[in-house]
Order: C-alpha cells, then structure tokens, then sequence
C-alpha cells in the first residue's frame, strides 16, 4: 500500500479541478471500500455505493458523470463476495417475504439477477447471485457509457 494522493498539496491541487481515472460501482459494504481497495488517493475515483452496488436513474447518471466531464476511462462495477445485502434479497424473493421499508426496493432491484440464478443449480446461490448481478449491471450501463469489458478470474500480484 503507497496511500498515494492524500497529502496537503493533494488537497490543494484538487481543490481547483479533478480528472478521476476512475469511476466506481461498488457495495455500501464496511469491508470494501474502493479508495482503500485501489490504493487511490483524493481526486482519483468517483466512487458511488449503493447497497448490492444497485442502479437507478441517479445512480446510472452519477456513473455517467465522470465520462461525460472529466472523460473518465474507466468504470467498474465492483461486487464482492459474502454480500449481506444480496444476501438478504435473495433469501426474501426465494422465501417471498419481503423486506421491511425501503429495503425492499434493493430487493426489487435486484429481482432480474435473482430470476436469472433461479433458472439453474449453483453450489451458492448468493455467490452465483452476485455475479449475474455485477454482469447485468455492467451490461446495463454499457448503453449509456460505452464499451464494457468482463474481467474475470483472481488479479495477478
């Protein structure tokens, strides 16, 4: 870890203009927090996170926001594994009980992924959930911010 870009001159620099190399999708999950996991600093990643890394028309905007200003190359849409929050989602569609509040609304949102999963047997199904949802999202968000590309596999050290 370098812990690039967070000294005082960062701060000052970034204080007129910013051009993030990236934009990233991610979880609101305590353990995957994007600036720690790329080792970025201030002003290189926009970083939205949403329970599930789930979209809607803000969310989808914000991601498009990088792109559109600051011609961010890069966007990611990063899941993870053991997510509580597709977790719990695929337990109360499969159980049809749904969840309380607003919690539901992930839930509904994440209704396509879960249908996809149901459609066959998976070791772990939550595991399995959070790949089809990760690669609907990415799809998604192909029509409105360019080419996507899937990476797949463990990162190389």
């Amino acid at each position: 870890m370098l812990h690039p870009d967070r000294d005082p001159s960062r701060r000052q620099f970034v204080a007129e203009e910013q051009q993030p190399y990236g934009v990233i999708l991610s979880c609101i999950d305590s353990r995957v927090p994007p600036e720690l996991l790329f080792d970025t600093g201030l002003g290189d990643l926009f970083v939205m996170r949403t329970g599930g890394q789930v979209v809607g028309p803000v969310v989808t905007g914000s991601v498009e926001y990088g792109p559109m200003t600051s011609g961010t190359p890069l966007i990611v849409v990063l899941g993870h594994q053991r997510c509580g929050a597709i977790k719990a989602a695929y337990k109360a569609l499969k159980d049809n009980n749904p969840l309380p509040g607003n919690l539901q609304a992930i839930a509904e949102a994440l209704r396509p992924a879960y249908e996809e999963t149901a459609k066959a047997e998976h070791a772990d199904p939550v595991d399995a959930m959070i790949r089809i949802h990760t690669k609907q999202t990415s799809a998604g968000l192909r029509s409105n911010t360019g080419r996507v590309e899937v990476l797949t596999g463990a990162p190389s050290a």
